[in-house]
């Protein structure tokens, strides 16, 4: 097998996970005397390399159905594995939380804080529907894909897993540089969410279960110690608005669930404390970008594996990128 053959398997959300692995071996190795566990995660981070590295090679010499669809999904995982290593190397990395910074420009462009001023519009309805949006995040990429995987082809569902990993890996960038906590801790009393933003039946297991997603254990003294440093950006608004642009850019039956799911979602984001406004408008932004880029480093890698192809006499029409 020659070399340009080998690289030609890996789909360009293969690339870029495991350039986003890469980065953080690379992160690990430089911080190790800050890292604690830095020894654990490079070697987790070289597993899942070579693991992605045998899938491909093995979906594309095989192509059953098996390895196509477990090629395909691994992703879905793999960037809930790459959020939870985030937890234990960006505060060793850089210790300084943003907070300050961000509720100084929630405060120039609003004259108050968003969070304060909404407190005065909470009713238990409101945030229950609000947080069942907010914790339908996790099912969004699920409902996107099954919807993508059955009705669609494999190209048109490698381009919507591509966007969203590669949109995911962009937020994990942002968290490096200006890490925050949020609202929850920093204008209002966490101890008194579920006082404050009470529910009917479902709002606080909801809260609890996104707690624990984000490491806060429960009845702990301090959260504001364990919890995730991954407010800014909002990758909640920017990776929903990548669901509901891919919802209607394949016309999925279930595109308009999607947005009403997103739109509740995004108002959720700052009504539950969990965002300030600002973060909204960085990941709208970066939803932008990561379109627009996302698009050329697609075609960019996909016409290299063509050409490769080509070159190893392998016969191939050309991909499209929609």
């Amino acid at each position: 097998m020659t070399v340009k053959r080998f690289l030609a398997a890996f789909s360009p959300a293969d690339v870029v996970t495991i350039g986003f692995l890469l980065f953080l071996i690379l992160l690990n190795l430089v911080f190790h005397a800050r890292v604690e566990m830095w020894l654990e995660l490079t070697a987790v981070n070289v597993v899942v390399i070579i693991g992605i590295v045998l899938l491909a090679q093995a979906a594309n010499r095989k192509q059953t159905p098996l390895l196509t669809g477990v090629h395909r999904w691994y992703l879905y995982p793999a960037v809930l594995l790459i959020f939870k290593e985030l937890y234990f190397i960006i505060r060793p990395i850089h210790p300084v939380d943003y907070d300050d910074l961000l509720i100084q420009i929630d405060r120039w462009v609003f004259g108050t804080d968003p969070t304060v001023w909404l407190a005065q519009f909470a009713h238990p309805v409101l945030t229950e529907i609000l947080q069942i949006a907010y914790w339908s995040y996790y099912l969004l990429f699920i409902i996107l894909g099954v919807e993508i995987y059955r009705r669609h082809t494999l190209k048109s569902f490698d381009k919507a897993g591509f966007l969203i990993v590669y949109g995911f890996y962009l937020s994990y960038l942002g968290y490096f540089f200006l890490p925050a906590v949020g609202p929850r801790f920093t204008l209002h009393d966490f101890s008194l969410m579920d006082q404050e933003l009470p529910g009917l039946l479902l709002a606080v297991p909801l809260r609890d279960f996104i707690n624990a997603a984000e490491s806060i254990p429960a009845g702990n003294e301090n959260p504001v110690d364990y919890v995730q440093r991954d407010v800014f950006p909002s990758g909640h608004t920017q990776l929903s608005l990548i669901v509901v642009y891919l919802a209607f850019h394949f016309r999925l039956h279930s595109r308009w669930i999607l947005t009403v799911l997103t739109g509740l979602l995004i108002v959720g984001t700052v009504y539950l404390r969990y965002h300030y406004f600002v973060d909204l408008i960085a990941g709208a932004l970066l939803f932008a970008f990561t379109v627009w880029s996302g698009r050329h480093l697609e075609l960019w890698w996909n016409d290299l594996r063509y050409s490769w192809r080509s070159d190893d006499g392998l016969l191939e029409t050309r991909p499209e990128i929609r």
